[in-house]
C-alpha cells in the first residue's frame, strides 16, 4: 500500500478486520500508519501459519481481531483469541502461529 493510498484512510471510520483479506496458505499484511515514531499493520495468517522466533528493537502491541493464535514471548506461551492484546517488549524473542486463521493488528512504537 503506497503513501497515497494510506492518506485514503484518514478521517473514516474503519473496521479493521477487513482491511486485509485471508489468503490461502499464506500470511497477507496492509500498512496503515507508516512514521518515524511507528508503524500500523494489519496482518492476517491462514491456518498453521506463523513466524518464527525473532526480535525487534522496540515495543510492540498486538491486538487479535479474528480467530485464534498461540504466541510465545521469552520462551512463554499465551493462547490469544479475538479481543486479546499483548505487548512485545524491546529485544524480546517472539514468535506466533495460527490455531485457526485469525487477524491482527500490530502497532509498532519506536524511540
Amino acid at each position: 500500500m503506497s503513501s497515497e493510498d494510506r492518506e485514503e484512510l484518514k478521517g473514516k471510520v474503519l473496521h479493521l478486520k477487513d482491511l486485509v483479506a485471508y489468503q490461502e496458505g499464506s500470511i497477507a499484511s496492509r500498512m496503515i500508519i507508516n512514521k518515524k515514531a511507528g508503524s500500523i499493520t494489519i496482518f492476517s495468517f491462514d491456518e498453521g501459519e506463523g513466524l518464527s522466533e525473532h526480535t525487534a528493537p522496540f515495543d510492540a502491541v498486538v491486538t487479535i481481531l479474528d480467530g485464534e493464535c498461540e504466541v510465545w514471548v521469552s520462551g512463554e506461551s499465551h493462547p490469544m483469541c479475538e479481543g486479546d492484546t499483548i505487548i512485545f517488549p524491546a529485544n524480546a524473542p517472539h514468535a506466533l502461529s495460527a490455531v485457526t486463521r485469525f487477524k491482527m493488528i500490530l502497532v509498532m512504537v519506536k524511540e
